[in-house]
């Protein structure tokens, strides 16, 4: 399979980044396709952990072009920062490239998405306040700036500084702030877009010549599938297409060119921010889930809602992503618990339904349906290398959720690291 993405089935948070730096070693190219630094991926080798939020997973690969899309928003001053974490840890960042048709993100589309959380009171999104969505307004309201823009420097300055005071109009006069300062973000990110320049290349052009020399191509989503901007739990979502869908708009390829989809799956569920959560476990068990996994925010350090695995919200996934193949995380998460819950049904007005409601309104009101299964101890997980080595009852709850979502599982993870990883066939 030369094309194959990479993205979660959930609402985030999946290990993604664990994964395609996992699957990246037999990739030429590692692509990002949407999102913004709002994400974060934390990627474990040997006793090194690190944590990124907008270069692909692959830089890790010396002989990998990692691209950063067209789809993706990009603060040019966190970026810069991200290169930099790497270089002062040894990792190169020559091998990167960023999508010459990429828009940037600028102080006022964080100062933006501040006040907008701010004036939302208790009904706020949870955004990060990153900027993402007031960029992403930008893009489709036709006045965002790109960084093909960059290389007329005069042109730019002048669409800067036009936007620089709309916006300031919008902080001053409706959110009664204090508007910013012109003259210090043209100076402070002509500077940073001139760092950045070298980069920058027609990553399209790149990506589909790859394509039709067939070399190996892995396509690499943030957040997960329902936060969709059109499938996820409107509006507590991001602002962009993270299902499978998203990468022919944001890697610039035919949607016929991707040969499959990866769905990343943990095996319970997890959520950051508000809105509805039907297998959210608001006791003792949730909180061990949390502590156990560690569940807290790459980007924000906020803790993650926690929940039984839901197969309801899975199927939905799978359907809208055509998953091809799925990899399970954070397994070794439940070792130790004498019994599990998985939901395979909703309970609404009485009536058990399948099917993953639009209307947060409607999800709100259902019920989850569980089957309980019997757990494996925790001292079971311990130094299995094959996925014969796991626990009996660890596969039997694996294939379970196989039958359930009526996809196949591929890989399962026992942990952060490269080497807990269980292949069971091969998917690149």
């Amino acid at each position: 399979m030369s094309t194959l993405v990479v993205l979660g089935a959930q609402w985030g948070d999946e290990g993604k980044g664990k994964i395609t730096d996992y699957l990246a070693e037999k990739a030429d190219l590692v692509v990002r396709y949407q999102g913004g630094d709002n994400a974060g991926h934390t990627v474990e080798i040997g006793d090194n952990k690190y944590k990124l939020h907008l270069i692909p997973s692959g830089i890790f690969y010396n002989d990998k072009t990692c691209i950063i899309g067209n789809g993706v928003v990009v603060n040019p001053k966190s970026l810069l920062k991200e290169i930099k974490y790497l270089n002062d840890r040894g990792i190169s960042t020559d091998n990167l490239k960023i999508s010459d048709r990429a828009h940037i993100i600028f102080p006022y589309h964080v100062k933006l998405d501040q006040l907008q959380e701010e004036r939302k009171g208790n009904k706020k999104i949870g955004t990060t306040n990153k900027g993402i969505g007031p960029c992403y307004r930008d893009k489709v309201d036709r006045v965002g700036l790109r960084f093909c823009d960059i290389f007329y420097k005069d042109s730019f300055e002048e669409k800067l500084r036009k936007n620089i005071r709309e916006k300031n109009e919008i902080i001053e006069k409706l959110y009664g702030a204090e508007k910013l300062n012109e003259d210090q973000i043209v100076e402070e990110y002509m500077e940073y877009l001139d760092q950045l320049k070298e980069y920058v290349i027609d990553t399209t052009k790149l990506i589909n010549e790859a394509i039709k020399e067939d070399k190996k191509v892995l396509f690499e989503g943030a957040q997960g599938t329902l936060l969709d901007i059109d499938f996820g739990t409107y509006p507590y979502l991001t602002s962009s297409h993270p299902t499978s869908s998203g990468v022919a708009i944001g890697a610039g390829i035919s949607p016929f060119a991707l040969k499959g989809a990866v769905g990343v799956v943990k095996a319970y569920t997890t959520r950051v921010g508000k809105g509805p959560f039907p297998t959210e476990l608001f006791d003792e068990i949730g909180n061990e889930i949390r502590e156990k996994g560690h569940e807290y925010g790459t980007t924000t350090g906020r803790p993650r809602r926690c929940g039984w695995l839901d197969t309801v919200m899975l199927k939905y996934s799978a359907t809208i992503n055509g998953l091809t193949s799925l990899v399970i995380t954070k397994l070794d998460t439940l070792a130790g618990f004498e019994k599990l819950k998985i939901c395979t049904g909703y309970e609404l007005d009485g009536e058990i339904i399948q099917h993953f409601p639009a209307s947060l309104e409607t999800l709100a009101k259902c019920k989850p349906v569980y089957e309980e299964v019997d757990g494996w101890a925790e001292e079971d997980m311990e130094n299995v290398n094959s996925y014969d080595d796991l626990p009996e009852n660890a596969k039997k709850y694996v294939q379970r959720i196989e039958e359930l979502v009526d996809v196949k599982v591929s890989m399962v993870s026992i942990g952060p690291k490269r080497s807990e990883t269980i292949m069971r066939n091969e998917i690149f």
